[in-house]
């Protein structure tokens, strides 16, 4: 297998499976990179220690700091006292946590990534006024906001001089062409 091979199927792997979780292994948050391929983690049980990732894993899978990993723990380091088994994305903490696999420690970022979570912080604002889905400044403006800008910003014959600079093309006077209508009056 080449070395583009296998790094599409650990990046596939990673993206596609849900993964199960063996006896043994911890969920951890990445707290930094130390280099080397060693990451500093935190486990479900507040300890803090070095994890390593595994060779399949380098120059295919980057993680970054408070992304979770599953780790499997290795009985003979001192420093090292794990090895990245797995590196979870939202769809599997999701999985998890609809499981109740998710550790408790770890409950408040399970609960953030959640649909409800993202559309309840979508529909609100920071100071807890309800707002629509797109801002009103990126909407185009509405009859009743021109008339009110125009009425409010000055006299009626600064406007008038306004659009006779600018002259607008009617409809009437340009014909309408839709080459999928057959019966258009304009379809010749």
């Amino acid at each position: 297998m080449s070395v583009a091979t296998k790094r599409r199927f650990v990046q596939n792997k990673c993206d596609t499976e849900y993964l199960e979780l063996k006896e043994g292994d911890k969920i951890a948050r990445i707290c930094e990179s130390r280099g080397n391929n060693l990451h500093e983690v935190e486990d479900e049980n507040g300890d803090i220690y070095l994890a390593s990732m595994p060779a399949k894993f380098r120059r295919t899978v980057w993680v970054l700091r408070d992304q979770f990993v599953v780790l499997q723990p290795i009985e003979e380091g001192d420093k090292v006292k794990a090895e990245i088994e797995h590196v979870l994305d939202e769809d599997n903490i999701l999985n998890m946590w609809e499981q109740k696999l998710w550790p408790a420690r770890f409950e408040s970022y399970a609960v953030l990534i959640t649909r409800d979570s993202k559309r309840a912080a979508a529909t609100t604002t920071n100071e807890g006024e309800s707002s629509n889905w797109i801002d009103d400044d990126m909407l185009p403006p509405s009859d009743d906001s021109e008339s009110e800008a125009s009425g409010a910003s000055g006299s009626e014959e600064e406007h008038e001089d306004d659009s006779e600079e600018v002259a607008e093309p009617s409809s009437a006077s340009m014909p309408r062409y839709n080459p999928n209508r057959q019966n258009d009056p304009g379809h010749k």
